[in-house]
């Protein structure tokens, strides 16, 4: 169904509050402006620089504080530092908020464990900003049966100041944790991580493995110390390897050919146990962009009262994960 079409079948204008104009926030207007049933009735930000420029290019309303903006609307959007998502979470659910909010869900464990039990209380939707979910790359396997039991991720970044005020593990790994714990189907069993602190005060480059109790393992790294910049997930199952580029957009699988592939490239290798034909795929990656996909998704969640994409339960276990990482790159750093 088209956007258009689905304009026909919501009853309500959501009306928005914008909490943090600064780098990634004026990404989330320029997109809310384009997507339909939305009307942003203003934003607040203390910083009178982000302020003037986000008035100057899109001409949406500067509100004085925050109560005034959460009493305006139905629902917020929360871009601020990470260190501000709590405050501003909860004083928005305290008001009975539909909220929306950047990855990670909080600053610390305490605070996410709190939002849990504000959600629970006040009954809204809450969806967490883990944008790769949206990123077409991702999507074009969505109805492909996924079950890996080993994967490998890279996640390779120039070095850029902004983000910085949490470890590579929260700015950047944190994105891979929400795909591999989205995708694995079992609890998380061990980790053993390391990591190092380069430029920064936490960790900047870091290694991790993930084992789960249905067998699967899983390898990531994460930089942002890096000379090029690298997307990359790699899941190996049985009978079939699937390789996801985030960066470029590009999906692959590699598979034992079966009945249904005779339409795909395929050609015959000699194993062990006899000659098999393998099969490639490139599923059909479409121009989604992955920000107005997720902001899109929570609007629907709201208007038409169905649950988020990416809940607030999600957004706390890859916190949790992420935290524990943190711990063990912790102990080997003391």
């Amino acid at each position: 169904m088209t956007e258009s079409q689905n304009i026909y079948l919501y009853k309500t204008m959501l009306k928005l509050g914008i909490f943090g104009v600064g780098h990634l926030g004026k990404f989330h207007i320029s997109n809310w402006q384009t997507i339909a049933n939305v009307s942003i009735v203003g934003f607040y930000d203390p910083n009178d620089t982000n302020a003037e420029e986000a008035i100057k290019k899109f001409g949406i309303k500067r509100f004085d504080d925050m109560p005034s903006l959460l009493d305006a609307v139905d629902a917020v959007d929360i871009i601020t530092p990470t260190q501000f998502h709590f405050p501003v979470c909860e004083a928005a659910l305290r008001k009975s908020k539909h909220v929306f909010v950047e990855k990670p869900l909080a600053n610390n464990m305490d605070e996410a464990r709190q939002l849990i039990k504000l959600v629970g209380e006040a009954k809204v939707k809450f969806q967490v900003g883990h944008v790769e979910r949206f990123n077409p790359a991702f999507q074009a396997l969505k109805n492909k049966e996924l079950n890996p039991m080993f994967i490998e991720v890279h996640r390779l970044a120039q070095f850029n100041p902004r983000g910085t005020e949490v470890s590579v593990i929260l700015d950047l790994m944190i994105h891979d944790i929400d795909i591999i714990l989205h995708l694995v189907k079992s609890q998380v069993k061990n980790i053993s991580a390391s990591g190092v602190a380069v430029m920064t005060d936490t960790p900047d480059i870091a290694n991790v493995r993930i084992e789960f109790y249905n067998g699967c393992v899983a390898n990531l790294t994460s930089s942002r110390i890096s000379m090029k910049k690298m997307r990359k997930i790699r899941l190996f199952q049985k009978d079939a390897y699937i390789g996801i580029d985030f960066l470029e957009k590009k999906t692959e699988i590699i598979k034992l050919k079966t009945e249904e592939d005779e339409d795909l490239f395929s050609f015959d290798i000699e194993t062990p146990n006899g000659l098999k034909t393998i099969a490639v795929e490139n599923p059909e990656v479409g121009e989604q962009n992955a920000i107005k996909a997720e902001l899109t998704a929570f609007r629907d969640a709201v208007i038409n009262d169905t649950p988020t994409v990416v809940s607030e339960h999600d957004g706390f276990i890859a916190m949790e994960v992420a935290h524990q990482i943190l711990e063990k790159i912790g102990r080997q750093r003391g």
